[in-house]
């Protein structure tokens, strides 16, 4: 049976206010993202690629790299719908910092709040959203600030 898919959402700059918190679903990594991320990436770097090596490491097992950490607390994100259609361009990312490693087998959820609001123009305004990305045991393993900018809403004639 075929599904129909329906676009985001309509929202606006105006519909987000400082303070708004959202928690995405979780998503698990598994050794197969890690891998594939490498192969995308051509980061084949031992830390996360392998095994025999790890093994005598700190971490005693492969982590996840941290863009991919990174990309998949987006997509969590945009996946969520909480920022609907609102969303026209990504102006910066701030303050990234990986703070545990993340393993395959870690499912990964975010805590997104917003903490920058800036009306400052007629047509856009600009949205700072913290992203704190925790593990299962709701460890903050990965934080940032995302700043965008969102479409705002126009008077009617």
């Amino acid at each position: 049976m075929a599904r129909a898919f329906v676009d985001p959402a309509p929202k606006w700059f105006e519909d987000f206010e400082p303070g708004d918190v959202m928690t995405t679903r979780g998503r698990t990594v598994d050794i197969g993202d890690i891998t594939n991320y490498a192969g995308l990436t051509g980061d084949h770097y031992q830390l996360h690629t392998d095994a025999a090596f790890m093994k005598s490491n700190r971490f005693g097992q492969r982590i996840a790299h941290g863009p991919l950490t990174f990309s998949l607390a987006v997509g969590l994100v945009g996946l969520s719908g909480f920022y609907g259609d609102a969303i026209v361009a990504l102006i910066e990312i701030t303050g990234l910092r990986a703070t545990k490693p993340v393993f395959a087998g870690d499912t990964l959820n975010v805590v997104a709040s917003v903490e920058v609001h800036d009306a400052s123009g007629p047509k856009y305004g600009t949205l700072g959203v913290r992203y704190s990305v925790r593990n299962q045991d709701g460890d903050e393993v990965m934080t940032f600030l995302q700043t965008m900018l969102a479409k705002r809403r126009q008077p009617e004639d």
